[in-house]
């Protein structure tokens, strides 16, 4: 087990993954406190999960908090560096679905309500998913235990 645990946690990186984690940590808690919690103009379990429902992300409630729970938890597991492989592999996860079940169809740009944004957070999340957390992380010292 304490190998299985030393694998999940090890990293490659230096300060390049700390400095990416942290600031797209915080921007995936705040859209999943949107979600969950209702805060920065989000709509809440309730809102977003009948707008899942409506796209055809059924249950919609149960969509929603896997949704809004893979993106704040996911996103403050990116900020302290705890976990981070498996928090990066919930996030690409996430954003795959984002992307070709309510972005795709609208192209490229945000503007459009396009797929992006969406795509960037991927893109991160698999990048960190191979480096790990990065020097100035938990996982860094609970690899070198």
């Amino acid at each position: 087990m304490a190998s299985f645990i030393q694998k999940t946690t090890n990293t490659t990186s230096g300060i390049a993954s700390t400095i990416l984690r942290i600031p797209v940590g915080l921007i995936l808690m705040a859209h999943g406190a949107q979600k969950l919690f209702g805060s920065f103009g989000g709509y809440g379990l309730e809102g977003t999960g009948q707008w899942m429902a409506s796209i055809g992300l059924e249950p919609g409630y149960l969509m929603a908090l896997l949704a809004g729970s893979a993106e704040f938890f996911g996103g403050l597991a990116l900020v302290i560096g705890l976990l981070v492989r498996p928090a990066a592999a919930v996030v690409a996860f996430t954003m795959l679905i984002a992307i070709f079940s309510v972005h795709f169809s609208n192209g490229l740009f945000m503007a459009n309500n396009g797929y992006e944004y969406a795509l960037t957070l991927l893109v991160i999340a698999v990048s960190l998913l191979f480096s790990g957390a990065g020097a100035l992380s938990v996982d860094k010292v609970i690899s070198t235990k």
